[in-house]
């Protein structure tokens, strides 16, 4: 589906410099965004727009801890054991 909008030169620049800092089209990048502001998974063929990379540092960092400090445990096995116990 095509949607055509009408925005300022100013927007338009702005989403070229953050679509090319993130390496998408400008286009698959604004999809993106419209994709995220409505919560659904992306569906284009090109990257979605990543999160900043003091947000995704922070959040691997949560997740480091996230088993102990819930005691979570994968009762020794690693990572690759469980993805090939799940698979049929």
């Amino acid at each position: 589906m095509t949607i055509t909008l009408d925005i300022t030169l100013d927007l338009r620049a702005e989403l070229a410099r953050q679509a090319a800092e993130k390496g998408c089209a400008l286009e698959a990048y604004a999809a993106g965004l419209l994709e995220e502001a409505t919560h659904l998974p992306f569906a284009g063929g090109a990257k979605a727009a990543a999160p900043p990379v003091d947000e995704r540092a922070e959040a691997i960092e949560r997740l480091k801890t996230f088993g102990k400090r819930h005691g979570l445990s994968l009762g020794g096995m690693t990572l690759r054991e469980l993805r090939h116990e799940a698979r049929p």
